[in-house]
């Protein structure tokens, strides 16, 4: 069964950077797509982008674009979320999660099997 575990979350000030990782243990994270949600304070968990098995991007949120990206690296079993130009409202808990094969065009999070344990991100001057 695949496990993950998000790391790399912190406090920032706005227009800093961090990276976030989605570790993978328990099954080789090929054959995933990885997406990242994110829940802001009182706010539902929304998605913010999807990379698939081949590596292509389903992008989710509209107001991260250009700041935000999504990698892979199968060899280490390891989904990437950098984030650039960070804003107060990029503050969350960031989860990533897993589907078989291919990102939805709707990302009901119900299709998300299993979900890392989240990670805070503060942007806060």
């Amino acid at each position: 069964q695949l496990t993950l575990v998000e790391s790399g979350g912190g406090s920032v000030q706005p227009g800093g950077s961090l990276r976030l990782s989605c570790a993978a243990s328990g099954s080789s994270l090929g054959n995933y797509a990885i997406g990242w949600f994110r829940q802001a304070p009182e706010k539902e968990r929304r998605a913010v982008l999807c990379i698939s098995t081949s590596g292509g991007i389903t992008n989710y949120a509209d107001s991260v674009k250009g700041r935000i990206t999504i990698s892979r690296d199968n060899a280490k079993n390891t989904v990437y979320l950098q984030m650039n130009s960070l804003k107060p409202d990029d503050t969350a808990i960031y989860y990533c999660a897993s589907k078989p094969y291919y990102c939805p065009g709707s990302p009901y999070q119900s299709d998300f099997g299993s979900w890392g344990q989240g990670a805070q991100v503060t942007v806060s001057s």
